[in-house]
Formats: C-alpha cells, structure tokens, sequence
C-alpha cells in the first residue's frame, strides 16, 4: 500500500518513523520548510523518501506529486495547513487525520484547549477520514483518556495524547490494510466548534467561578498563555492549582508570595500559581517575578489604573 504523509513537528517525525518501522510504504513525505518540518526532512532523507517542502498545500506543485506518486492512502499527522478538495480525491483508499479529541466534540484546531477550558473530564483522540469540512468526516478509530484536576493542555497532549495518537495512526494503518477499518458517520447533532485558542480568548475574569478561572489557566497552559494586567502590563500564568480555601477579599488580589509560589484570590477559592511570565523574557518563579516587579501583597491583578 502506497502511502503519503504530511506532518510536521516532533508528532510527524514520529509518526513517520513508526510507519517505516513497521515497514510501511512510504512513497512521499511533506512537511513545512520552516523549523517544524526539519525533523521530518532528516528522517525522510535519510530513510531515501521522496521528500516535498511546498509553501502550502494548495500550490499547483503538490497536486502534480500526489499524481506522480499514485498513493494508495494519504495520512495527515499534524497538518495545521488546509488541502484543497481536489488532493483528496487522488488517493485510492482515501485519507486520513489525527484529531485530538473526541469528534464531533471539540471540532477546530484547538480540540485539547477547549476541553480542559470547558472542565471535561474525558477526551482522547479521532482518527477520521477527512473530507471536504472541518473534522467531519466518518470516524476509523477514538481512543479515550480522563482528563485529571491538575492536567493542562500540555500534559495531557505530551504524556497522552502524543504517544496514543502515534499507536493509533499505526493500528488505522494496519485497519486499512487488512479491510477492517470501519466508517462511522458522526452523529452531527453532538458537534462543537470552537475557534483558534489564541489570546483572543485567554483573558482572566477574575469575577468569574473559581474552577472557571483555573479551567481558563490550565486549559492555555503552554499556550496561548492564561493573562490578566498588573499596573496595565500583561502576565501570564502557568502551573496552577485550584486551593479551596475562600479569602473574604476580592478576586485577582494576592494573598501571599514566596520564592516559588504566588497565591491569588478568587471568587469561591483561591490560586496557587508556580510560574509567571511578563510582557517580555521567559517563564520564572513568582518571587523572581516579584523582584522585577515590585509586586506585593495585597495588589490586584487585573484592577483597572
């Protein structure tokens, strides 16, 4: 079975390894020609792989390759990019996509924010058949996975959703060559749809619930980066815990402040926050923060100056 894959970043050089390791036929790879693709370009060239770097997947160049390469399957191992319809009706079998998350729920590119944001206590991942929508096409195969109180995007994609997702792209693969992959039709009633997890929507309300505001920062850790303002400069959040302890003050003012932690109020809890970043530099421990800002206890985040 003659197969393409298109990817990028460590999900895509992974994929693509664990494919040539079960001796798959891998007849072409294409990846971006920035830093995501270079991982997957070493290992394509490396393995003797027919190797593309289009500018987008819509160039005329990537419709002519496909032809030439006659695949059988195309799999998608994270594509931010959109293909045109036309490339989808050149495979014989078809193609498919990784999808972290349970469709129809959490359609969009940002499927693992979304679900810690809106407090889900179960996720995983799609392998679908892709079409012409946005995540709408026939389900192959879904892998479930609890998402715990303490989880962030980042966890729960690194320590779960990365290394099932490379098993499950292998197990769809052998699904198809064997005859057995199924094609079940999302129940479309069930859908959601949120957009890019971009700043747009990680602001901190900090009138807003407790488990709403924690949801918010562990749902935008890494990225975008929860934020709210301290004398109208920006800071991020990162390694939260939600404390049940309820201060009697307003919400956003800081409790108390250590080498390695800040603990901010909120309405109905309180925040323990492990790493904060400014407007400029890296991630650093609250105290450091503290120190380069003259932050104190008893100051506000978000309070208007």
């Amino acid at each position: 079975m003659r197969i393409i894959l298109v990817g990028q970043g460590p999900f895509g050089e992974k994929t693509l390894d664990a494919l040539i390791q079960k001796g798959e036929d891998i007849v072409g790879v294409f990846c971006p020609k920035d830093k995501s693709g270079e991982a997957m370009k070493a290992l394509a060239e490396s393995s003797s792989i027919a190797l593309f770097q289009p500018d987008h997947m819509r160039d005329a160049v990537v419709h002519q390759a496909y032809l030439d390469l006659k695949p059988d399957l195309v799999v998608l191992a994270f594509v931010t990019d959109i293909l045109p319809a036309s490339l989808l009706d050149i495979p014989l079998i078809g193609t498919i996509c990784y999808h972290p998350s349970l469709l129809p729920r959490h359609r969009g590119s940002s499927g693992i924010n979304w679900a810690v944001i809106q407090g889900d206590t179960r996720t995983g991942l799609t392998i679908l058949w892709a079409d012409k929508g946005i995540d709408t096409g026939a389900i192959l195969l879904q892998k479930e996975v609890d998402i715990a109180p303490h989880d962030t995007t980042g966890s729960l994609y690194f320590n779960s959703l990365f290394p099932m997702g490379i098993d499950a792209i292998v197990e769809a693969v052998e699904l198809i060559k064997t005859g057995k992959a199924p094609k079940i039709q999302q129940d479309d009633s069930l859908a959601t749809y949120e957009p890019p997890c971009n700043e747009k929507y990680a602001g901190i309300d900090w009138s807003k619930p407790a488990p709403d505001v924690y949801n918010l920062i562990r749902g935008c850790d890494p990225q975008p980066g929860a934020f709210s303002t301290l004398g109208g400069r920006k800071v991020k959040f990162y390694k939260a815990e939600l404390l049940a302890a309820a201060p009697e003050i307003a919400p956003g003012q800081v409790i108390s402040i250590s080498e390695g932690e800040v603990v901010v109020a909120l309405n109905g809890g309180a925040l323990k926050v492990g790493k904060m970043k400014g407007e400029k530099g890296a991630k650093i421990t609250p105290g450091e923060f503290a120190r380069e800002t003259d932050l104190k206890v008893g100051m506000r985040f978000g309070e208007k100056t």
